[in-house]
């Protein structure tokens, strides 16, 4: 058994590799060290505010820092590796209070009727949560060894490279590209009129630096056109819409500030440093940082 010491050292350099990846080439030793001891500084936030009279939480997220992690959260504890996508819903608050995470909200589509499959590919914490090889729908969040965000719409750009990506969402449709206003919804494959008309939503993207992400809950009804503006105006270059009307959720350390009016099937799930990362993710991102790589299921 190792000493109280010794578990502190191993939390140590942990910290330290995870931060020479993020950091690689552009800092110092003591640069990295002072990142580290700013124990003021907030990785993950969430705020409320207002443009034009649309009222809407924006959660900021920061991917240079070593302590933020993205995970899907899956409803009845679903194991990671599960191509099919076959995992049942649950209320979001029994999913809040499982994930003892900085933020909880609702990820992407999934299918109304039993079992409640989910839509589209998704990886998480370096493993396939659901695979399709013909997937061609919608538009694809990915991170990147060293937390590179990126975002591909696939009848467009071309399918991502799924083994490439750490964690990867895949929902829309497509809302910002180069930092300009980007909609073909049925280009992406969407013809729902939940999608195409007017709803509550709520998207995901990061500005030209990719240094962070913007998750953004709109507390009142939009035309996809208009959630572009204001994703805009909030600051990305690139953004998406996710799932949205009765799925919309939102939690911040425990606390629904957003409550869904149906069960959840998938969730993102934030840590930070005051909501730390379970193990396992930790060294699988380590892991993944070195070179290991999501493994394409069979068939």
């Amino acid at each position: 058994m190792g000493s109280m010491s010794d578990q502190k050292k191993a939390s140590s350099n942990f910290c330290l590799s995870r931060r020479s990846f993020l950091f690689l080439g552009s800092a110092a030793l003591a640069g990295r060290l002072a990142i580290a001891s700013k124990a003021t500084a907030e990785s993950v936030t969430v705020e409320r505010s207002t443009i034009t009279s649309i009222p809407f939480y924006k959660t900021s997220i920061d991917l240079t820092d070593p302590f933020t992690f993205l995970a899907i959260g899956l409803a009845n504890n679903s194991t990671l590796d599960n191509p099919e996508g076959i995992i049942g819903d649950e209320s979001f608050e029994r999913m809040v209070a499982r994930y003892h995470a900085a933020v909880v909200a609702n990820g992407t589509f999934f299918g109304k009727d039993d079992p409640k499959s989910l839509i589209g590919n998704i990886v998480s914490a370096g493993r396939f949560v659901k695979y399709s090889p013909g997937e061609n729908h919608g538009t694809t969040l990915g991170l990147r060894a060293g937390n590179q965000p990126e975002m591909l719409t696939a009848r467009v750009d071309g399918q991502p490279l799924w083994t490439q990506y750490w964690f990867s969402l895949t929902a829309g449709p497509r809302l910002l590209r180069g930092g300009k206003t980007w909609l073909a919804p049925r280009t992406e494959g969407f013809t729902d009129p939940h999608v195409m008309g007017v709803a509550h939503r709520c998207a995901i993207g990061f500005p030209a630096s990719g240094k962070k992400l913007i998750l953004v809950t709109f507390l009142k009804p939009l035309p996809l056109w208009r959630e572009a503006q204001l994703m805009r105006a909030i600051g990305c270059s690139e953004a998406m819409n996710l799932d949205g009307g009765a799925s919309i959720a939102l939690s911040q350390s425990g606390t629904i500030l957003v409550r869904p009016k149906r069960e959840q099937t998938n969730v993102i799930v934030v840590y930070d440093t005051h909501h730390k990362a379970p193990t396992f993710l930790q060294q699988r991102w380590l892991r993944f940082q070195m070179g290991e790589r999501p493994t394409l299921p069979e068939g």
